[in-house]
């Protein structure tokens, strides 16, 4: 048996050797070999086993240390003890029904359909590197506010706040969020109208479950953010791709009525990647053929907060009374991104009768980072954090621009109004996705533009470079060096 299993490590002297790693009772050990040999083969099904009195005089263990083995593999199947001894059971494992092994290819998984509409855009890279998109400066987080906002809310709450709470969020923090909408963003809604997602992605993704059917019709912004794709992929829609320009999302006047959609995704505050603003034209007539068709307008406010010229642009979905709109945020840009906090605004007859559904699909949690969440809102110290942020950005948005049009000259740059990137046009020889991965071995993540799109154009070669976690004199020397590599590439 030996020949079999293999030779057993004695606890006793590891531990006096003072191995690196633990070695496993023999009780354990014996279990797992013989359950290994059973599951591979070399004990077939119908194999006698040797008595445990034979079997523990072999593997130099006590009888009681087999007997408990014997009896552990019985309790769940690999053998079978009667009159005659213990036997391998009949397993479905072909090895260990003694057949040869099927053909590796016909073992491989089948995946659902969407997963293969799935593709990567660009390397999977550390978000902390300079140049990455979407990163805000997180050195610069009020982690003593946020730490004396935790504490008020776990002796205000503890230990009720432990328990499962409502699904759809902490009340505190749904009346927060919706007083702070209402008078920075212009949103129409009360706290009832406010749910509490996992991040901005499963707002989406709740979107897409209570407004539509599988094979339905969704659009989405091209170039656009990618998590919108993944959510209407994820839901078995038919994803149509609509142009931006430079006045925001671009609908053909014929594709109301040959591909009428249910869910329409745009970002009019500040579209990512290309930082265009909606204009006012465009966003009403949006939300009248919008009702004419009975679609939904999914309003990312994707960052909406960090306006840096001008008044900040008011919200879509309170541009008229009862608009066909869904208004999606999140505190990732605004806060931290592991905080994993989003929203979506629905429509207040929406949100009265879908209240059962909603029970039902979501589970809530992250109670007391909610209501700290709350607190740190209702005490200002949120708008202040914002303040200070728009700030830094606007001084760090400037430096890179500067440094752009010092080493791309002439450079074509779209966005600044808003956010925390900008993004850097390519003339057709040099490839977007070959100059970002370049960049990325240089410890530099710029993102390629054409990952954001659905159909990659000559429109599409370029670089979105973020800024937010990048500070001001770390920029020029970044678009010296990333110059410098694109040159080299030529």
């Amino acid at each position: 048996m030996i020949e079999i299993i293999g030779p057993l490590a004695n606890p006793a002297a590891a531990n006096r050797a003072r191995s690196a790693e633990k070695t496993a009772p023999l009780q354990k050990q014996l279990i797992e070999r013989l359950q290994q040999a059973i599951l591979a083969g070399r004990l077939p099904a119908g194999s006698l086993l040797p008595s445990s009195r034979l079997l523990a005089t072999e593997m130099g263990v006590s009888r009681n240390t087999v007997v408990i083995a014997y009896e552990h593999l019985a309790a769940v199947g690999y053998v079978v003890a009667d009159k005659k001894g213990t036997r391998v059971s009949p397993l479905s494992s072909p090895a260990a029904r003694g057949e040869p092994s099927a053909n590796p290819a016909a073992s491989e998984a089948t995946y659902a359909a969407r997963v293969g509409q799935f593709a990567a855009a660009h390397t999977q890279a550390d978000n902390s590197l300079p140049l990455t998109p979407g990163t805000p400066a997180l050195d610069r987080f009020p982690l003593p506010a946020w730490r004396r906002a935790q504490e008020r809310s776990m002796e205000r709450a503890l230990p009720q706040a432990l328990g499962y709470g409502t699904p759809v969020g902490e009340p505190a923090l749904r009346d927060a969020i919706a007083a702070h909408l209402r008078m920075a963003r212009g949103v129409r809604c009360e706290g009832s109208q406010v749910v509490i997602t996992e991040g901005a992605q499963e707002a989406l993704n709740l979107c897409v479950r209570l407004f539509t059917n599988p094979g339905d019709v969704a659009w989405v912004e091209d170039p656009g953010y990618r998590g919108a794709k993944a959510a209407f992929n994820l839901g078995d829609l038919t994803t149509l791709p609509m142009p931006v320009d430079a006045e925001g999302i671009v609908v053909p006047p014929k594709a109301w009525a040959a591909h009428p959609p249910k869910l329409i995704y745009t970002s009019p505050a500040h579209q990512y990647p290309t930082g265009a603003v909606l204009s006012v034209a465009r966003r009403l007539d949006l939300i009248a053929q919008a009702r004419r068709s009975g679609a939904w307008l999914i309003e990312d406010d994707y960052d909406g907060e960090f306006r840096h010229t001008g008044e900040p642009i008011a919200s879509m979905q309170g541009l008229v009374d009862d608009a066909p709109v869904l208004y999606v945020g999140s505190f990732s840009k605004t806060m931290f991104p592991a905080l994993r906090i989003g929203f979506v605004v629905l429509p207040r007859a929406i949100a009265e009768r879908a209240a059962v559904a909603l029970h039902e699909m979501l589970r809530g949690g992250h109670r007391l980072e909610q209501l700290a969440l709350a607190h740190f809102i209702e005490s200002g110290e949120f708008g202040r954090h914002l303040g200070r942020m728009r700030r830094l950005y606007r001084e760090r948005q400037q430096a890179l621009r500067d440094a752009l049009t010092a080493h791309f000259a002439p450079a074509s740059i779209l966005g600044g109004e808003c956010g925390m990137h900008l993004t850097l046009c390519l003339p057709p020889r040099i490839a977007d996705r070959s100059l970002a991965e370049r960049a990325l071995a240089q410890g530099l993540n710029p993102r390629a533009l054409s990952g954001f799109a659905l159909r990659p154009r000559a429109q599409t070669n370029g670089l979105v470079i973020g800024y937010g976690n990048t500070s001001a004199e770390q920029l020029a020397p970044a678009i010296r060096t990333l110059s410098l590599i694109a040159r080299r590439g030529r």
